[in-house]
């Protein structure tokens, strides 16, 4: 997965544990796009700064995944569900059932809000 990826998903997930600084900084870096110095003028500090406190951000986002693997949990169950999902349809497409293929297909909708 892209760097750029796992770090706002990080930030998604454990962003209310930053500071309010790293959170803001981190998600105008990763979510809005903007650069360093964009960042550094709006906040009128210098790009260096931004650049420590976004890799103190960073690093404390490592930190909790470490400790508590939020997103390594979130993303196997995506692929779980995936794979449910992608099993269900083999099932509805060989059974002739109608019942049997509406309760199928109750379940994928389920599945699908899951994800």
């Amino acid at each position: 997965m892209d760097e750029k990826i796992k770090i706002s998903i990080l930030c998604d997930l454990y962003g209310k544990l930053l500071t309010e600084k790293q959170f803001e900084f981190l998600n105008d870096y990763y979510n809005n796009d903007l650069s360093l110095s964009e960042i550094a003028e709006n906040n009128n500090i210098t790009r260096q700064a931004v650049r420590d406190i976004i890799k103190k951000g960073e690093k404390k986002l490592f930190e909790y995944e470490e400790k508590l693997f939020f997103m390594k949990r979130m993303l196997n169950q995506e692929k779980t569900i995936q794979h449910i999902l992608s099993e269900l349809s083999k099932i509805e497409k060989d059974s002739s059932d109608k019942k049997v293929a509406n309760i199928l297909e109750t379940i994928k909708q389920e599945l699908n809000c899951l994800v």
